[in-house]
């Protein structure tokens, strides 16, 4: 390749923006593409378990953190009611589901204006006996960046 050039400068041709690359080079390009496609054709196969049906009703425990104190709490969700317990609380709030993985809480009983605020939840993957989700306020306000939650439920009856 550089001969082809040195005779080409010599004869008087002008060669400009042209940059070669030994073939050596260009082989292992054509590698990496190949490598990388291959690897996306895998990973887009690769389905979460979402069996969602099996997580509308019955009674789940969840963790969670106040004050850096990790504590459990319970919940029973039937098709149109979610009863919270938790810290010798009990709240309740109306289930709507939006499809089989995806659904609207409502207080019942708001004591502010904050919990007037619907929340919406979404199934992300299933296991056996628990499901992983994250949920965030149902109406979106234009002017606050959007806070997703992420948490674990664990059916237990």
């Amino acid at each position: 390749m550089k001969l082809y050039l040195i005779k080409s400068l010599l004869k008087g041709n002008v060669i400009t923006g042209l940059t070669f690359a030994p073939i050596s080079l260009i082989h292992q390009q054509i590698k990496n593409i190949l490598v990388l496609l291959s690897l996306s054709a895998f990973l887009g196969c690769y389905q979460v378990q979402r069996d969602c049906e099996d997580f509308k009703t019955g009674t789940f425990e969840f963790n969670y953190t106040v004050d850096g104190e990790e504590k459990v709490g319970k919940f029973v969700r039937t098709e149109k009611l979610n009863v919270d317990y938790y810290e010798n609380k009990v709240d309740s709030a109306s289930v709507r589901w939006i499809n089989d993985c995806e659904f609207i809480l409502t207080k019942l009983n708001p004591k502010n204006k904050s919990e007037e605020k619907a929340i919406h939840f979404k199934i992300l993957s299933t296991s056996e006996n628990a499901y992983t989700f994250e949920y965030q306020l149902a109406m979106k306000d234009p002017f606050k960046k959007p806070r997703i939650e992420k948490g674990e439920a664990k059916k237990i009856d």
